[in-house]
């Protein structure tokens, strides 16, 4: 059996990469020390959740 995939799939992992790249410049740059830098690679690995989570508790979801 032949799966075929469809040629215009959107690049979800692409803009994840993209914003994991700037969300860890972010971070760094606003870190005062090492373990404050490490934290914000952490961050910057679940900051789609953390955006999420926040826009469901703003609009009372």
């Amino acid at each position: 059996m032949k799966c075929e995939m469809p040629k215009s799939a959107p690049q979800a992992g692409a803009v994840y990469g993209i914003g994991f790249v700037g969300a860890v410049i972010y971070f760094i740059v606003e870190a005062t020390g090492f373990w404050a830098g490490v934290l914000g690679v952490l961050k910057a690995i679940v900051w789609p959740a953390i955006m999420v989570f926040e826009i469901f508790k703003y609009i009372g979801a």
